[in-house]
């Protein structure tokens, strides 16, 4: 996917990237066979940061739990003693538990007489700063700034009326405090109950003290904080589906399904109204919102989803509302093929941008789609998800299941996008021009076990390579990839790619799996 004729050419001479082996690497809150996953529990969020060093999930229950990389330290030293080492150490990004504190808490809406649940919708990082990480969260009503620092703990190392420190530290011959002694506290305070504090027996010996040794206060362990700095709330009156964070790293949005708010990070009690599809009339409401993303480099241009599968770039340098999109992307329907649940499967769960900005990844319920953001006559790819649920949408609608929102991501070099599916599988595409790389993964410590080597349909070139159009991934009609049975209530909605590395995360209800390639 290079933007460039020349890239183009070169990638073309040297052929498709060789398809990745996706390996296990860590789990995190791994349930036992038989034990029941609590509600509050399930992760609803996963975020990796820039740097790809830290890793943040939310869950059901309002939690925001953090994950700090350990292999980069574990490995570190200078470059000439790696250089020096006759063999290649062979890293990978893992995690370890870092912190946890409770982002959001139920609240009720007195005035519409309606619970706002804890669970967390979105997770954004932001810029860090004198140590300290900074990041977003957000529920349904609510969005909050946390600011997250080791702090140290002080701790008192001496103190006088401690006598076997004292005799110790050279104040008091031991004999002379020998008889009757008491123990002590390290802040002062004794165990015996039927201690006087005001008797001076043990605490001043006949002669007095020699000295007189102030307390020292000294800086042991750290310990993680996590404090909110600012609330941002009661600017949307429908739920938010998203946050995203401008490259200005001054603003950022959220969306909920009528309106895009535009915010700045110093100011909680204001926001700008960018967009509104809210009709006069409710009754001719056709589409709502579904996310929304800020460029990755151009602070004046976002993008934001609609259930009708359509995608619109807005130039904030147009005008201050911003109902008109400078630029449309949708698929045409082809005649013949609609169906009852046709605009219901069209509705976009998620979009991101390319690290790069020239690429739009949308996710809808049967595929997903990958767009150039200066080509907005269709898809130059699609790939097929789970086709084999097609004969299966009535069930899926009988059940809520065809609802299900399901993320996207992209890797950072652009070369692969990936997305979840039923019975906790993942799917991998390859998106380079003439890969036919279509991975399928499980949510466990075996990813390949379900694994199939499905064929996939040959890309069909129109008039350049830029206008492709490929359509892969759709496997034999069945009950999934395997040919089990397809479980609807096990779904991996929620995944992240490492920014610079091959690694995914990924939730399974309450656990948190780790590949990488």
């Amino acid at each position: 996917m290079d933007s460039g004729d020349g890239g183009e050419v070169a990638s073309a001479a040297a052929g498709p990237p060789t398809p990745l082996e996706w390996k296990f690497s860590q789990v995190f809150g791994e349930r036992a066979a038989g034990e029941e996953v609590q509600e509050v529990d399930i992760i609803s969020a996963i975020e990796f940061d820039k740097s790809g060093d830290h890793l943040a999930t939310g869950d059901r229950g309002g939690r925001v739990v953090l994950f700090e990389r350990t292999d980069a330290k574990e490995h570190g030293g200078n470059r000439r003693d790696l250089e020096r080492m006759d063999y290649q150490v062979s890293r990978h990004p893992e995690f370890r538990y870092k912190t946890e504190f409770q982002s959001h808490e139920p609240e009720f809406d007195y005035l519409k007489s309606l619970e706002i649940e804890e669970k967390i919708n979105k997770i954004r990082w932001c810029q860090t700063a004198n140590g300290a990480v900074f990041l977003l969260s957000t529920n349904d009503k609510t969005i909050k700034f946390w600011k997250v620092q080791e702090k140290k703990v002080k701790k008192i190392s001496e103190i006088n009326v401690d006598s076997c420190k004292a005799a110790g530290n050279g104040g008091i011959a031991s004999s002379s405090v020998s008889s009757g002694s008491k123990q002590f506290l390290a802040n002062g305070d004794c165990s015996d109950p039927s201690y006087n504090p005001l008797s001076n027996d043990l605490l001043f010996p006949p002669g007095g003290l020699p000295s007189l040794r102030l307390p020292v206060v000294t800086s042991g362990e750290t310990s993680l904080l996590a404090r909110c700095r600012r609330v941002y709330a009661h600017a949307h009156d429908y739920h938010i589906n998203s946050i995203s964070n401008n490259s200005d790293a001054e603003t950022f949005i959220s969306a909920d399904d009528l309106r895009i708010n535009l915010w700045n990070l110093e100011i909680s009690n204001q926001s700008f109204n960018i967009v509104d599809v809210k009709p006069t009339n409710m009754e001719d409401l056709t589409e709502v919102i579904t996310s929304a993303e800020f460029h990755p480099t151009h602070c004046n241009m976002l993008a934001y989803s609609s259930s009708k599968g359509s995608i619109r770039l807005i130039d904030l340098r147009q005008s201050a509302l911003c109902d008109s999109h400078s630029k449309i992307f949708e698929e045409q329907e082809a005649p013949g093929s609609r169906s009852f649940f046709t605009e219901i499967i069209a509705s976009i769960s998620d979009v991101k941008f390319a690290r790069d900005g020239r690429y739009l990844l949308s996710r809808d319920y049967m595929s997903l789609k990958l767009w150039d953001v200066n080509m907005d006559s269709g898809p130059v790819a699609t790939f097929q998800v789970h086709e084999y649920l097609r004969p299966k949408l009535c069930d899926l609608y009988e059940n809520d299941s065809i609802f299900d929102k399901f993320e996207c991501c992209l890797s950072g070099d652009g070369l692969r996008v990936a997305t979840g599916s039923y019975s906790n599988l993942f799917r991998i595409f390859g998106c380079a021009q003439g890969s036919t790389e279509a991975t399928t993964l499980e949510a466990s410590k075996n990813p390949m076990r379900r694994q199939v080597q499905t064929p996939a349909r040959p890309s069909r070139s129109l008039t350049s390579s830029i206008s492709r159009v490929v359509r892969r991934g759709a496997e034999s009609p069945g009950a999934d990839a395997n040919g089990n049975s397809f479980d609807f209530t096990t779904k991996l909605l929620h995944l992240a790619w490492h920014p610079s590395e091959n690694s995914i995360a990924c939730a399974a209800a309450n656990s948190l799996y780790m590949y990488y390639a």
